[in-house]
């Protein structure tokens, strides 16, 4: 049941719907935003008493921040309480996509040394058969001659 039941709102919803229905409930008793005008007011019917306020010319801040301003000016207003919650947010963003960042590099540079360790042992393994091959040829190099002479009639030893 809504907190505005005695004053007549008949809303009754599940407990985590309750805030958003809080937040918007026409019966909710509000202070006139108009500077200087003292009137707490149901929500639903704020509009029309800020309409005929004789206190009209100004307004606080919806957002808190205490400024007095003109119905001109309002959509103009940078509250710095608008502005240092953008600020917190953005500063959480950035601290979240920073830490995503260096798990990134951190990974990329793990990667990199595998990396390394394969190429180097590529490299130990092309050494090693580079030598192999390279006594197989000087054994073949000197196996023809020892079939040369055998071939001309000389025994061997």
């Amino acid at each position: 049941m809504c907190k505005n039941a005695a004053a007549g709102c008949l809303v009754t919803c599940p407990l985590a719907h309750r805030k958003g229905h809080q937040n918007s409930c026409p019966f909710e008793l509000m202070a006139c935003p108009n500077e200087g005008c003292t009137a707490q007011v149901l929500r639903g019917v704020l509009d029309e008493h800020r309409q005929h306020c004789r206190q009209g010319g100004q307004q606080r801040c919806p957002l808190g921040c205490g400024a007095s301003l003109a119905d001109s000016e309002g959509e103009q207003h940078n509250c710095y309480r608008e502005l240092r919650d953008a600020w917190i947010q953005r500063n959480q963003r950035n601290q979240h996509l920073l830490l995503s960042l260096l798990r990134r590099v951190h990974r990329v540079h793990r990667t990199t040394n595998f990396i390394r360790r394969q190429l180097a042992q590529l490299g130990n393994f092309l050494e090693d058969d580079a030598l192999i091959l390279s006594n197989r040829a000087q054994e073949s190099e000197v196996a023809p001659e020892a079939e040369t002479w055998g071939g001309q009639g000389q025994g061997v030893l």
